[in-house]
């Protein structure tokens, strides 16, 4: 029997909630009764939760669930193996995989709150101690894992990130061209440089459409009333997925200069939606999109601006761009990926 930690159904969906749904979604196919999901009573996702038919156990919630309830119900059991796929896991319990999908709370702090990074400061180097094998989203944050920590890059293995298979073109009558870029307002995420690269457009009739949550730990005052300042820039806030590919296949570029990427789902989003991409020279995301994006310096407002300009006034490269885009995409599948998960944990047991 495999058990999966499901805390994540009770999280807002980011990158980290995306992979572990997904993930757990094809193991539930692949595996059926071999596996276990189990969670705290506030789950906010309850279809997936009825689709997984997942287990409520415990009365906590939280870390407290996850340190206390989670590691007494798998002694109670037998103590079977068990699968984190969101970053943390029970620290004491040492018959589990864990994933770190990277390690941004280390490299950019400024992001997080004192309690948040305290708190994986303190677990994080001992719960991959503790752990049986370590999983992570790329081989950039593989060696990130392997250098900070020390942990044998033979003790780690990458399962990529892929694309839910709701993300396809869907052309759409608008009246605006617009450049869109999707993430949360965190201070890695670079949001700052895009809105300042923006505002040195020539082109006044384009618009910027900022789609994400703003991180409550990362109070961006100074982004937001950037963002106020100029008419043409609309932050549109969390959208639904059914939105945001209409928001992806309609837009006339996406771009996403992140200064520090795990993996980085939305750029493969907006390309399987036949969107061109801009993305940052840097971290994961060559590895991620390869040949198939217009690469920007995420740390040069001035050539941000310049790779903008670029794209949106060349078709050509537009065309170009979409087409190597819809073709990078067939390398990641969650099918693949849950099916090396599963080559993992038969390797270990």
């Amino acid at each position: 029997m495999l058990v999966i930690n499901s805390r994540f159904l009770t999280q807002n969906i980011t990158g980290v909630q995306r992979f572990a749904i997904e993930i757990s979604k094809q193991l539930k196919i692949l595996l059926g009764d071999q596996v276990e999901f189990v969670s705290p009573k506030n789950i906010i996702h309850n279809e997936l939760a009825k689709e997984l038919d997942v287990k409520i156990i415990g009365n906590k919630t939280g870390h407290l669930w996850e340190q206390i309830d989670l590691p007494k119900y798998l002694k109670k059991i037998g103590s079977p193996l068990l699968l984190n796929l969101a970053n943390t896991a029970p620290l004491f319990y040492k018959n589990k995989i864990v994933t770190v999908h990277d390690i941004a709370y280390e490299r950019f702090p400024q992001t997080f709150d004192w309690k948040f990074r305290l708190y994986y400061k303190l677990l994080m180097p001992n719960i991959i101690k503790t752990s049986k094998y370590t999983l992570t989203v790329s081989e950039f944050s593989k060696n990130e894992i392997h250098q900070f920590y020390g942990t044998s890059l033979n003790n780690i293995d990458v399962v990529y990130n892929a694309v839910n298979e709701i993300f396809e073109p869907k052309k759409i009558k608008i009246n605006e061209r617009y450049i869109l870029a999707v993430s949360s307002l965190n201070y890695q995420k670079n949001f700052h440089s895009l809105v300042k690269a923006f505002n040195l457009l020539y082109d006044n009739n384009i618009k910027l459409y900022l789609v994400g949550g703003i991180n409550k730990n990362f109070a961006p005052t100074e982004l937001l009333s950037e963002i106020e300042k100029n008419k043409n820039i609309v932050f549109k806030g969390r959208v639904s997925d059914e939105e945001l590919v209409e928001l992806y296949s309609n837009a006339v570029c996406f771009v996403y200069p992140s200064l520090y990427e795990g993996f980085g789902i939305p750029p493969l989003e907006a390309q399987a939606c036949g969107c061109p991409v801009i993305v940052s020279n840097v971290v994961s995301l060559p590895e991620v999109c390869g040949d198939s994006a217009l690469y920007c310096n995420p740390y040069d407002v001035k050539d941000i601006q310049n790779k903008i300009e670029t794209l949106i006034n060349d078709e050509k490269l537009q065309e170009e761009l979409r087409r190597k885009g819809f073709e990078n995409v067939k390398r990641f599948s969650w099918e693949k990926s849950a099916r090396k998960v599963i080559k993992v944990i038969e390797d270990l047991i």
